[in-house]
């Protein structure tokens, strides 16, 4: 049981210590799906699916569609659904959609409305870059 947590704690410091390597900016709209690979960061507004490896949606940031990534970081808001091995929700973000997620943080103040559900195994996005389903 504590091995598990460990394990949770060490790729959380990894991921957050992994260097941004997208930035959508916040004076940006974006309409459609996205596929990345690394650490992408959203301070705009996505309207449409995104599929990648670990995802950052800041204050400003909004995303309107599914959410399908290694590890998801949401200070903003969301429209959609989210599948992820490890999400954090932080003070102030506003989640609307099913959740399911394999580690699943969430602190004081952030909104969360919808269905949770945690899995046990790891929830891996796939590999083809040609996966993101329509919005």
């Amino acid at each position: 049981m504590f091995n598990k947590s460990e394990n949770i704690d060490q790729e959380m410091k990894k991921v957050e210590g992994e260097v941004i390597s997208s930035i959508i900016d916040k004076s940006m709209i974006i309409t459609g799906g996205i596929c990345f690979k690394g650490k992408a960061r959203i301070d705009g507004v996505v309207n449409g699916n995104i599929e990648g490896e670990h995802l950052v949606l800041s204050e400003t940031g909004r995303i309107n569609g599914d959410i399908f990534v290694s590890s998801f970081n949401c200070y903003g808001c969301i429209e959609g659904n989210i599948k992820t091995s490890m999400l954090t929700a932080r003070k102030n973000c506003s989640i609307n959609g099913k959740l399911e997620a394999g580690s699943l943080t969430v602190e004081s103040g952030a909104a969360i409305q919808g269905e949770i559900k945690v899995v046990m195994d790891s929830i891996k996005p796939a590999d083809s870059g040609n996966s993101v389903p329509k919005a």
